[in-house]
């Protein structure tokens, strides 16, 4: 069953949504809004969107590729990954990501 729109989006803000609104650092760019949307070059939504025909991941062949791989697993964007680990910490679904930006300016 897919996924409703959104919904990885409000499942990740929705527990920290006054913390969200009221800070007052840190802004929404083009690649956290692919990562907390879904909506980007990510094979799973360019399937959806009939832009592909596979929804494997062009970086390493994957079987899925969806923002949470990019996130947590595909081995492209590793060096990335290992900065994103040492400042919020190495649980990487996006709630918790959410979770730790919202909470520290410096992350």
């Amino acid at each position: 069953m897919e996924e409703l729109p959104g919904r990885r989006t409000v499942e990740a803000v929705l527990p920290c949504l006054g913390e969200w609104l009221d800070r007052a650092h840190g802004g929404v760019g083009y690649r956290m809004t692919q990562i907390l949307t879904g909506h980007g070059c990510f094979g799973e939504y360019l399937g959806r969107i009939g832009r592909k025909e596979s929804r494997k991941c062009h970086h390493c062949d994957h079987q899925w590729d969806d923002a949470q791989h990019t996130l947590a697993d595909c081995p492209a964007w590793m060096d990335e990954r290992a900065d994103l680990v040492a400042a919020v910490g190495r649980n990487l679904t996006l709630p918790m990501v959410v979770s730790a930006i919202v909470g520290s300016e410096e992350k």
